[in-house]
């Protein structure tokens, strides 16, 4: 399955539009863990599934786990061969009829991106999660249209979350 926008979907995660039928909201099973506690006051369970479920379009079971530096570095070398700790990692494993995938936010590394972005920690957590969220759909960016289709609805959804556009410039 090749994934795509859905109609409706970021007017599902502002509560729907006026002058259409809502949408049905995709169920999700979420595991939230924290390795790393050093933010667990920013992500309460309803906001992370908020989060989540805006960028979903079909149901999902997902852990979304919290890691300090030293096993964000190790996911990192062990699964792409990269040695240092990375921002957000992807594990997709199905994609249909139900979407199962881990996602693994590196704590210290986002806190860092979101200094140097002048962004608050809490919206770039919404924004990575959204992210991973699209990449266990098969959302990508390797390639240049992929990377604009991407992040088009990435900004689309956080948006319509309340959070500023992250692509803006």
């Amino acid at each position: 399955m090749k994934a795509g926008p859905v109609a409706g979907a970021a007017s599902a995660a502002a509560g729907g539009a006026a002058g259409r039928a809502p949408t049905r909201v995709p169920s999700l099973v979420l595991s939230l863990q924290f390795a790393d506690a050093r933010h667990k006051a920013l992500l309460p369970r309803h906001r992370v599934a908020r989060w989540v479920r805006a960028a979903l379009q079909a149901d999902a079971q997902i852990t979304v786990r919290i890691v300090g530096g030293e096993e964000g570095r190790s996911l990192n070398r062990s699964y792409r061969g990269k040695d240092y700790a990375t921002n957000v990692l992807t594990f997709d494993y199905q994609r249909e009829p139900l979407v199962v995938a881990d996602l693994v936010l590196c704590a210290p590394v986002l806190a860092a991106e979101a200094k140097a972005a002048g962004i608050g920690v809490q919206a770039h957590y919404a924004h990575l999660l959204v992210h991973g969220t699209l990449h266990a759909q098969g959302y990508d960016h390797r390639r240049a249209a992929e990377a604009r289709r991407m992040e088009r609805r990435e900004s689309e959804l956080l948006v319509a979350l309340g959070f500023a556009d992250p692509y803006a410039r």
